[in-house]
């Protein structure tokens, strides 16, 4: 068998990082000994996230990260799910709430939450409808892609950013903290909806081992 068919490219960035194969990865080859993967790096930005995840297989196999279905069918792709992540919230760690273990509700009243914009997650949207119809307090500020720029506009205006603790890397002055809340959203690894036979090998060893 060719090497190559057997190395799974990995596209890596700071809001994909590559820690779930970390923790998988014993388990993986345990089922598939000859597999490799092999890291490479990208930018978010709105062009990289059109083109890789609708061109998956083509330079990059697999991406893991969040998603649902509103998601999976704006960029063209597939996603197998590994775990639920709970929504947390992102602060500046100069910020009132930063020393907390745990914000509620009403911490959160008079303070800009930053979410994606709407159509962009169905459970985004949902938590969104709740905001707006029963915490009115809560000021909801919209932004356009999670990348470092918007971690950087929540630590430069003190605002609170809706996050996943996978994020804790991305930038050293923000603080990721829980919520008492029930909303999750599935996390996993995103591919083609035609996924090749090494990607194909990959997603059942996950859903052997999750």
């Amino acid at each position: 068998m060719n090497h190559n068919e057997e190395i799974i490219r990995v596209g890596i960035s700071p809001m994909t990082p590559p820690e779930v194969f970390v923790e998988l990865w014993p388990k993986i080859q345990k089922i598939y000994p000859e597999m490799k993967f092999k890291l490479i790096t990208f930018e978010n930005t709105p062009e990289n996230a059109r083109e890789i995840l609708a061109n998956m297989g083509k330079n990059i196999d697999v991406i893991a990260g969040i998603f649902d279905e509103t998601m999976l069918e704006l960029r063209g792709c597939d996603g197998t799910e590994i775990s639920r992540e709970p929504f947390c919230v992102a602060v500046s760690i100069h910020h009132r709430l930063a020393k907390k273990e745990k914000i509620t509700l009403d911490d959160l009243a008079g303070e800009n939450l930053m979410l994606m914009r709407r159509g962009w997650s169905y459970y985004g949207d949902m938590l969104r409808d709740d905001m707006m119809k029963n915490h009115p307090e809560i000021n909801i500020v919209d932004f356009n892609l999670y990348n470092v720029e918007a971690f950087n506009r929540c630590e430069n205006n003190n605002e609170v950013l809706l996050a996943f603790k996978s994020w804790e890397s991305v930038h050293p002055l923000i603080r990721i903290i829980p919520v008492e809340w029930d909303y999750t959203m599935p996390f996993g690894i995103l591919h083609s909806k035609k996924p090749s036979i090494k990607v194909k090998r990959l997603i059942n060893a996950i859903n052997k081992v999750k």
